[in-house]
Formats: C-alpha cells, structure tokens, sequence
C-alpha cells in the first residue's frame, strides 16, 4: 500500500473515530411506527376541517369542505390541468436548487477555508442574504425578461443562501486537530478538503441543503409571479383572483406534500451520506 493512501485512510480513521455514536440503552421508534405517528396531527386537522364545515362555523367560500376541494383537485386532472402544474413547479423547484445548492457549496466552502475571502465577500453576500424575495422580481423581469431564466433565476438566490451559511460557518468550525494531523501526512489543498474537511461538515452541509430546498419551494410561488402561465404558483394566485378557495387550498396542500415529500427523499441521501462520511 502507498504512503498517500496510508495517510488518507489514517485521517478519515481519525474522522471517524470523532463522530458521535449512538447512546446504549435507547431505542429509536421503528421506521413504519413513527410515519404512523406523524400522520396523526393531519388526520387530526382533516377530522377538525371536516367538523368545522360540517357545522357551518364558516361559509363554503371562506372554507370550502374536504370533499369539495377534492372534488376540485379530480375535475383539474380530469381536464388535463393539474399535473402539468405539478411537472412544471417541480422542474423550476429541483433546477433551482441543483444549481442554487452548487453555488452555495462551492462559494461557502471558498469563503469557509479562505480568510481573504470571507474578509472580501463575506459582508456583501450578508447583506444580499437580508433583500426579500419579492424585490429580486423587478429586476429579474428587466434583466431577463418574463421567461423561464427570470423564474429559475429567483429559486437559485433563495437555494444559494442556505448552503452557502451552513456551509461557511462548519467549515469555520472543523476540528483543528483534525486538519493538523492531515497536513502532518502531506495532505494539502483540495485533497484536504475532500478527505478531511467537507467528510467532517456532511451534516452540516445536508442541513443547509434541506433548508435551501424548502426555501426553493417557498421561493416558487413569487418565482410564478413573474408572468406566469402555469405551475402551482400561478395556480394559487389565480384561484385567489377568481374566487376558488377549493382551488386555492387544493394548490396549498399540494405544495405542502410535494414539498414534504422532496425533503424526505433528500432525506433519504443524507442518511446515507452521514453514514458513509461520519
């Protein structure tokens, strides 16, 4: 075996040794109970909704049924509506992300590692994190017009912002130990970082990762208003134009599923990542 992989293997020994392990004694809940569990708020709030209706304790316009607004979720499939809604929301959500996330990983860690840089670009971006998101549309309208990269475009500024602070502020905070017993076996530079310093931040960086996606989503909706034809977002405004509170609380679950439902798939490739890294 040769001395580099000797000293790589002998650093991520040392990474590994220092992940925490799982007290003795306590046993986590089984997969299948604690999604059985965690069904039982919604359950609730849908038993709740249905009374409150059923009662009469609003009008059908200020909270429509259940069963009206599934009724209303079935009619937008039958006509051919709803899915294309879904499809486009979900590519503009998973681009923006992909692309937002890159950024953020590779500004972060540049800013994390590097003195200089985080002195250079560390105020400007601190203070471009603070702009909401509506006063980004103006300007993106102006600069890339109506069309898909004006949309694509805002998701990307509201993924960048998490993984690039979950990101700079680990890697500030790696081990120092660590990193010195790395350079002792000559490991330097971007070998540095890809065996010793992103491996110890992979839960840190996965954080910023889950927050930057439910960002995206939370961004999609003013995303959709720049002159939008379609998606959920534009769904939910024009629901809310012509009166359709079915629609419009229909667009809002969706968004909530969907959006739960990308977050536990990422999940998923975190629990991975943790155990392969940590």
């Amino acid at each position: 075996m040769s001395s580099g992989t000797t000293s790589t293997a002998a650093v991520e020994d040392a990474v590994g040794s220092n992940a925490p392990s799982a007290p003795r004694g306590i046993r986590r809940p089984r997969r299948p109970g604690r999604f059985l569990l965690g069904l039982a708020v919604p359950i609730l709030l849908l038993v709740l909704w249905q009374v409150t209706t059923a009662l009469g304790v609003f009008s059908s316009v200020q909270l429509p049924s259940p069963g009206s607004v599934l009724r209303a979720g079935v009619d937008l499939a039958q006509r051919g509506e709803l899915l294309p809604h879904i499809a486009i929301s979900t590519q503009r959500v998973l681009l923006g992300f992909i692309i937002g996330g890159v950024l953020g990983l590779a500004l972060g860690a540049t800013v994390g590692l590097s003195r200089v840089a985080d002195t250079l670009l560390g105020p400007t971006i601190g203070a471009l994190r603070a702009v909401p998101s509506l006063a980004w549309v103006p300007l993106l309208i102006l600069w890339l017009k109506i069309g898909e990269d004006s949309k694509v475009t805002l998701i990307v500024i509201g993924a960048f912002f998490p993984v690039f602070t979950t990101v700079h502020l680990a890697l500030r905070h790696v081990d120092k130990n660590l990193v010195e017993a790395a350079r002792a076996f000559g490991i330097t530079g971007l070998r540095l970082l890809s065996t010793v310093q992103l491996p110890a931040v992979v839960p840190a960086i996965f954080s910023g990762l889950r927050l930057a996606l439910a960002q995206a989503w939370l961004f999609l909706v003013a995303a959709e208003l720049i002159a939008s034809s379609m998606g959920l977002g534009f769904l939910l405004t024009d629901s809310q134009n012509n009166g359709r509170t079915d629609r419009l609380l229909l667009t809002i679950i969706l968004l909530a599923v969907i959006g739960k439902t990308t977050d536990a798939l990422l999940g998923i490739v975190e629990r991975k990542a943790v155990a392969r890294w940590t």
